[in-house]
């Protein structure tokens, strides 16, 4: 197919490229999308009608793959991606949050990508395994835009109301886990302070200084009642 040779798919001898291993070839026999990233450019393809037509989807997205891709080792990242090559009318329009998890499996670490509403429940998940309130305080900034723009979406097509009402349900479900995570992570800092006040070296020095000052002025008490006697 000339789409394929001409997106480096298939090489020149009608074999698949080295790029792909023997599961994405399967894969993508069978229906599935190849996702092709470079820089702030995404291009997708998956066969359709019956592997005799080749389905090609650009996008482009708010950061290069190279920098979310490094920064998430430091934390989650959120990138949003935009089709470019395909007309979507205001009601179609969709909201592509993808959210980036660098996540260690067998030894090696792998930075996994998810999407924002599709794999909400399980980003919930993550966030609240990994216990960083910057990142949980970020996850419900980012859930709460996507709510907004499902609203809007009800505002302006009420006939898609009861759909969207759904996965509003849906997030504000999640909003509340996360308010959850970060009740109990306020509780566990509060717990930090108490014990870091316990062991606070100036209040640990005072302490012995108001010890030795009243060791000092029993002392004095003490020679005061043996003169007297």
């Amino acid at each position: 197919m000339k789409e394929l040779k001409e997106y480096g798919i298939i090489n020149a001898d009608d074999s698949f490229s080295k790029k792909l291993s023997e599961k994405d070839v399967k894969k993508f026999l069978d229906g599935y999308v190849i996702v092709a990233d470079y820089e702030k450019d995404r291009i997708t393809f998956q066969l359709d009608k019956n592997n005799t037509e080749l389905k090609v989807n650009m996008y482009e997205r708010d950061k290069r793959i190279q920098d979310i891709l490094e920064d998430s080792k430091e934390k989650i990242q959120y990138s949003k991606i935009e089709p470019i090559n395909t007309a979507q009318s205001e009601k179609d329009r969709e909201y592509n949050m993808k959210v980036f998890v660098a996540q260690k499996e067998n030894g090696k670490t792998e930075v996994k990508e998810y999407d924002l509403f599709k794999d909400t429940k399980e980003l919930t998940k993550i966030v609240a395994e990994r216990k960083e309130e910057s990142e949980v305080n970020t996850y419900k900034i980012e859930l709460l835009k996507l709510k907004g723009f499902l609203q809007d979406k009800i505002d302006k097509f009420p006939e898609l109301g009861k759909q969207l009402t759904e996965n509003i349900n849906i997030i504000n479900n999640e909003i509340s886990n996360v308010n959850s995570i970060s009740v109990e992570l306020n509780k566990k800092a509060g717990q930090s302070i108490v014990e870091l006040d316990v062991h606070d070296r100036d209040m640990y020095e005072d302490a012995n200084r108001e010890r030795e000052e009243q060791e000092e002025i029993e002392q004095k008490e003490e020679v005061k009642r043996g003169r007297t006697r």
